[in-house]
């Protein structure tokens, strides 16, 4: 896109929260400021302004106009009660699932030229009426020629071309901001919008998508906690998946839930508890957990178990952020806050030369007061927002791999709280995390490292004499050719000539510690002797190697 074509986009932005009465958006713009003026005094801006609406239904609308970015935009701040009025809440949770729908017959026509039948041929029914609409797909009830219910998501017409657009003005105005903001390195907004892109760009693959939810059922399955439908690979494409239907309750009317008498307690533990699961046990997790995607199964209501759809989005991490932030979490919970600048440091959040007495004292400094109210009254997102504080002093970077994590935690706690105002984060977190922990670094995790990574192992163990019998042998027949001063070539032949001895030793050791990840490995009685075997060969085989 030109630079023509961005400031173009730009001055729609305004034009269009001018148009719905939200003046003070475009005062607070920098960006053009003196060009909105003309916008003022266009008399079709004017002619064409809201009336009769409230602030709250004005800017649910401008976001709608504005296209499928806003729109999540929006769904994301509506799940942050705790952070806006109440009006504003309410009317932007009507993005989760009330975007307006485009032509039932349409999407037919969009499926039946994706799977190549018509919908007669593939389906027993399809309800051209949709059930539900959001900003880059919708979604249609059907049911299979053998009577199975499904729904229907369709990829919303000319998205991938909206998106892109959008895509391109954050990026400039990214550029922009790296340039002539002072703070950007820090923030660092070009890494930022790419994240992003990357994510927003995977949703618009439906057959991704199916994969996520083949991935997060296959993790969960038997779960008394929550429930991933079945998808249909036969009927999925790029732009169209079929999924089983689920029958539940949303998430989001409370009311409902309460009066089938639902543990809303258990049921917002349980989030919680889902979404550290999916982080750290594996590694996989749903990331766009608003409530227009979560519903309840209440058929047993002192058992609540979730009900999960709409898998565009979702996050990993690698092992050594993982690590990191589980060991942050459990410092914050022990009020450890020299660990937590030690942490920082160490992952590379913050510089290298970052003292860490002082980072210590700021982190307490703003942690400490906060710690001073009952857990359960804590907020993560008020938690996150005092350490952003701190952030420019000690020159802190935003990372933007976290930012799907930081997104979804602030989301689930906002959902949770919703449920349930008692809900005390930290409690119901912390086993979580200090199990991982003890896995990740407990003789269980040595065992599982040493099954994931024995037949490379063997392998190497296989192939190891057979090239050292070479070697010597090639030695005694001074047949070895290296290339090196002859000083040097004698010292090796000497070498080699008593390396034979050495060989067998290793070979021996080997054997020990092969033995020894046996045992274990089978879970065989007692424990110790395995241990002792491992060790014992292991220990015997690195001397014989360093000598």
């Amino acid at each position: 896109m030109s630079n023509l074509r961005v400031g173009a986009r730009l001055l729609a932005i305004q034009r269009v929260l001018v148009r719905h009465g939200l003046d003070d958006f475009v005062r607070a713009t920098h960006l053009y400021r003196p060009l909105r003026f003309a916008l003022y005094l266009s008399p079709w801006t004017w002619f064409a302004r809201s009336q009769g609406r409230n602030r709250a239904e004005k800017l649910r609308l401008a976001l709608e106009e504005l296209g499928p970015i806003f729109i999540k935009f929006g769904q994301a701040l509506s799940t942050r009660r705790d952070l806006l009025p109440t009006d504003i809440a309410d009317e932007l949770a009507k993005l989760q699932d009330r975007v307006p729908p485009f032509d039932g017959a349409v999407a037919r026509a969009q499926v039946e030229a994706s799977l190549g039948k018509p919908v007669g041929e593939l389906f027993g029914s399809f309800d051209e009426q949709p059930l539900a609409a959001a900003s880059i797909a919708q979604v249609h009830t059907a049911t299979l020629i053998d009577g199975r219910e499904v729904v229907v998501k369709v990829l919303r017409p000319g998205m991938r071309e909206l998106i892109e657009r959008d895509l391109e003005v954050l990026h400039a105005l990214a550029r922009m901001a790296e340039r002539w903001w002072p703070e950007s390195h820090r923030l660092r907004p070009v890494e930022v919008v790419e994240e992003y892109e990357k994510t927003i760009l995977d949703e618009l693959d439906l057959m991704r998508e199916a994969a996520n939810a083949s991935q997060i059922r296959r993790n969960f399955e038997g779960s008394t906690m929550i429930y991933v439908p079945e998808v249909h690979w036969d009927l999925c494409r790029r732009d169209v998946m079929v999924m089983e239907r689920i029958h539940g309750i949303p998430v989001s009317d409370i009311d409902r839930l309460r009066a089938l008498g639902t543990d809303i307690k258990k049921l917002s533990e349980n989030g919680v508890n889902i979404f550290f699961t999916q982080v750290f046990r594996y590694n996989f997790f749903h990331a766009d957990m608003h409530p227009g995607n979560i519903f309840v199964d209440a058929t047993d209501p002192a058992n609540p178990k979730y009900c999960a759809v709409d898998f565009g989005i979702v996050g990993t991490l690698d092992l050594r952020d993982q690590h990191y932030l589980a060991a942050n979490f459990l410092a914050f919970f022990d009020r450890d806050y020299r660990r937590v600048a030690v942490l920082h440091v160490e992952s590379g959040w913050v510089p290298r030369d970052t003292r860490i007495d002082e980072l210590e004292a700021a982190v307490r400094t703003v942690c400490e007061p906060i710690f001073n109210k009952p857990l359960k009254d804590i907020s993560f997102g008020i938690v996150l927002l005092r350490l952003f504080e701190i952030a420019r002093r000690f020159d802190m970077r935003v990372q933007p791999q976290l930012i799907l994590l930081q997104k979804t935690l602030l989301n689930i706690e906002g959902l949770g709280r919703q449920l349930y105002p008692e809900l005390d984060l930290w409690k119901t977190a912390q086993p979580v995390l200090r199990e991982w922990m003890r896995e990740r670094v407990g003789p269980g995790a040595f065992v599982e490292a040493a099954r994931e990574h024995w037949p490379d192992v063997a392998e190497a163990f296989k192939v190891l004499p057979v090239i050292a019998h070479r070697l010597v042998r090639s030695a005694y027949e001074d047949t070895l050719s290296v290339r090196t001063e002859s000083d040097t070539l004698k010292g090796l032949r000497e070498e080699l000539r008593s390396s034979e001895s050495r060989r067998n030793a290793v070979i021996a050791a080997a054997a020990l510690f092969v033995g020894g990840i046996l045992w274990l490995g089978l879970e065989a009685n007692p424990p110790w002797l395995g241990w002792g075997l491992a060790v014992l060969g292991a220990g015997w085989m690195f001397r014989r190697i360093g000598d």
